[in-house]
């Protein structure tokens, strides 16, 4: 486990044709050429599958020798983030039609004493046997250096080579994506200067601290019993506002340095050791009581990389990527000077057309961090976080296709993670026709999300909306009906799913807590996931049971006042609706059509007028639990704008997530800052924004069709552009009284349909 080695391979470029890199392995690579980043991979794909990239050489090449330099470690563990396969690299570099330096090649080129192969030697610096940065994913980085620990990457010397051993041919497929960017940012100002204190409780003995101690004099380990072991305590805070590195750092000194706002990536940095020294990196997305404690605020994640170096000047750089706003970098032992402290970002390329812009700057600072929480979990495929996991789960990665298709203008990401789960071997820890919660994953403990298949259906059939690619709809048909024939057999009397197996999950809230016997969220995602599974594949037995299911749910759900959650059986095995009560629970019934506000027209009144972002929950319907942000007010947020309450979306939108992007310039997982704040399906409010602010209701990929509908708000302008391949949407219009004037570019072929409920008087400007 954690092994990393160096491959090197020398040539020498003649001719300069069309040189290219095609690269693909495992666990993780990183490559540069000439001592020069080049990138970073490869895309993940479903086990016994590798994705290829490829990169163009041209700009890094050099007359005479040239070196290509990959890293690849192999983890060789268990994740939500990489697969636990076997390690390896498989590259090669052409000019034009000719293969000049390539793995497996070991011949010797005549007349230069070269190889046309590629060598391996084993880096170790890097510790290799440390904890893992979290269960869901491998390990931390700790790494022991001396000055000259990269000299391999850019001088033609011989190396202490390792012995390979060659595998039989892999199954390979492309990229089919953009290649990240790897954008240089550098902090915005340094926050914290000061010096730091280790404090323990007395019951602890100085031993037990072991490695956290290294290097404090004994006067440092004081006795406080108020204080945990192992915590850092703040001596001296000073605001600087010059983002330049002020001075030396000596033993116990830090700084803390701010990004701006949440980024993720890669972190590097220049540092200058007049002497054996040890520093830590620690870093997190927000402070805590003004300082750095990600242990504190996520206690599973360890948020930190450790360097000991040798006297020397070193160029620094984190191997995995991570995300963070704040980064605090502490000199434990010896003497450093830090010159350079940045993030290589690793995010998925903007597009140049896409544009949000109203007159209120809520919503734009809304929009941007909904597409910086897009672009940073987004890489190679839907991700939950950049952070703690880096996972693809289903549910998070339909609202993130939809917001794909509108931010990049292509299907892309959407076609491998689907084609990941088309290629995908059953686990034989899961049930028959279950499908893995979060894919590619290993997951191991068979536990799953029941829930999460029934997302996956929906999100087949959104896919095949949008235009997504017909073939990969009908391989992914098996899998569909399979989940489908699983649900089938906890079907009860009623046509109800009753007493399911697996970890249930309605959302983050109480209402999680009411799953068991028969889950009405749940049932009415399931009668959504049948009709869906008829629409797309001509089946009209599943449509037959999803209007037995509706019927059902609100018979038996509705209480009068609201809709209960769950139904459990009696001594006597009759079926019993509870008293118990979500928030999240009236939205599943409105977003999956059990009711409208027609057919509830007293709930649908409360619901928008005694619920949303300033509910008092003790005060205002108690027994009724709150909603969180994933999934309960995206939902809600949909439902008002479904409905026709734009303007009502918009001032709700503000409410619960403009301090998101305030504090950290990305969207949370939950309504707190307990977990990650920057998680992939958030990004769904820049899709809500073209559609309730702009104006964009749909776009009919299929048909080529735009339809606007222009609702009263309180905006008074907004323009805003959706990439559509290699054209755009553009929209742009202003309110004068009860006066629209708007102006409107569509890509070729495209028509429009326009909606006025907000009965303007609209005109259409050239």
């Amino acid at each position: 486990m954690n092994l990393t080695l160096g491959f090197r391979g020398v040539f020498k470029v003649d001719k300069v044709a069309s040189p290219v890199l095609k690269i693909t392995g495992s666990t993780l690579y990183r490559v540069s050429v000439n001592g020069k980043y080049l990138g970073y991979g490869p895309a993940r794909a479903s086990h016994g599958y590798y994705r290829i990239d490829e990169y163009d050489l041209s700009p890094y090449l050099k007359k005479g020798d040239n070196v290509v330099a990959v890293e690849v470690t192999g983890y060789n563990v268990n994740s939500y983030y990489v697969l636990d396969q076997p390690s390896f690299l498989q590259a090669e570099i052409s000019n034009g039609e000719k293969v000049i330096l390539a793995t497996g090649i070991e011949e010797n080129v005549p007349g230069t004493g070269r190889s046309r192969g590629i060598e391996a030697v084993e880096l170790d610096g890097r510790v290799q046997k440390v904890r893992r940065y979290s269960m869901q994913r491998p390990f931390i980085e700790y790494y022991r250096l001396e000055e000259d620990f990269d000299h391999w990457k850019t001088l033609p010397a011989s190396l202490d080579k390792v012995e390979l051993a060659v595998y039989p041919e892999k199954k390979l497929l492309y990229r089919n994506l953009e290649l990240p960017d790897f954008n240089i940012t550098r902090p915005k100002e340094v926050i914290h200067h000061g010096t730091i204190g280790w404090e323990k409780p007395k019951k602890y003995h100085k031993k037990h601290l072991g490695k956290f101690t290294e290097g404090f004099p004994e006067e440092k380990l004081t006795v406080t019993p108020t204080l945990t072991m192992q915590e850092m305590v703040t001596q001296t805070l000073e605001k600087l506002h010059d983002a330049d590195i002020p001075k030396q750092l000596e033993a116990n000194e830090f700084y803390t340095l701010d990004f701006g706002t949440n980024l993720s990536g890669f972190i590097g940095s220049r540092i200058v050791c007049t002497e054996p020294s040890t520093i830590y990196f620690t870093f997190d997305e927000i402070l805590l009581n003004g300082e750095v404690k990600p242990k504190e605020r996520m206690p599973n994640i360890n948020n930190v990389i450790g360097y000991e170096l040798e006297p020397g000047t070193y160029d620094l750089e984190s191997f995995e990527a991570y995300t963070f706003r704040f980064l605090k970098m502490t000199v434990v032992k010896g003497s450093c000077q830090v010159q350079d402290a940045y993030i290589r970002e690793y995010a998925y390329p903007e597009h140049k057309a896409i544009a949000f812009k109203s007159s209120d700057t809520g919503l734009n600072k809304i929009f941007e961090a909904s597409k910086q929480t897009f672009r940073q979990n987004s890489v190679d495929l839907f991700m939950d976080c950049p952070s703690r996991e880096r996972a693809g789960w289903l549910c998070d990665s339909r609202f993130m296709s939809i917001v794909e298709k509108e931010f990049t203008g292509k299907d892309d990401i959407a076609y491998n993670y689907y084609e990941n789960y088309a290629l995908y071997t059953p686990f034989e820890n899961l049930p028959e026709g279950m499908i893995p919660m979060v894919y590619p994953a290993d997951n191991r403990n068979g536990n799953f999300i029941p829930n999460w298949a029934l997302w996956f259906v929906i999100q087949v059939r959104e896919y095949a909306d949008r235009g997504g690619d017909p073939e990969l709809v009908q391989q992914l048909k098996p899998r569909v009906m399979g989940i489908l024939d699983y649900f089938a057999r906890f079907e009860n009397e009623d046509g109800l799913l009753e007493n399911l197996k697996g970890w249930k999950f309605v959302e983050w809230s109480e209402a999680n807590k009411f799953v068991n016997g028969v889950n009405y969220p749940t049932n009415a995602l399931y009668s959504k996931a049948l009709l869906a599974a008829s629409e797309l594949y001509d089946e009209p037995e599943p449509g037959g049971k999803a209007e037995k299911i509706i019927r059902a749910v609100r018979k038996q759900s509705f209480n009068g006042k609201f809709f209960v959650d769950n139904a459990v059986r009696d001594k006597e095995g009759n079926l019993r609706p509870t008293s118990n009560i979500s928030e999240v629970g009236q939205y599943y019934a409105f977003f999956f059509d059990l009711a409208t506000p027609e057919s509830y027209p007293e709930l649908w009144g409360k619901l928008t007028t005694e619920f949303g972002p300033d509910r008092d929950d003790k005060a205002v319907y108690p027994n009724v639990f709150k909603a969180n942000a994933f999934i309960g007010n995206y939902l809600r947020m949909e439902i008002l704008y479904r409905y026709g309450l734009s303007d009502q979306m918009l001032k709700e939108m503000k409410g619960y997530f403009l301090n998101m992007a305030n504090l950290t310039g990305t969207l949370w997982e939950h309504m707190d800052t307990h977990a990650s704040c920057n998680h992939g399906f958030a990004s769904y409010l820049g899709h809500l924004l073209y559609q309730g602010a702009l104006g964009i209701q749909q776009i009919d990929y299929l048909k080529k069709e735009v339809t606007l509908r222009f609702d009263k708000t309180s905006l008074n302008t907004c323009e805003g552009a959706i990439p559509v391949g290699n054209e755009r949407i553009y929209l742009r219009w202003e309110k004068s009284g009860n006066r629209l004037n708007y102006s409107l570019e569509l890509p070729e072929e495209y028509t429009v349909k326009v909606r006025n409920p907000g009965r303007f008087e609209i005109a259409e400007l050239e």
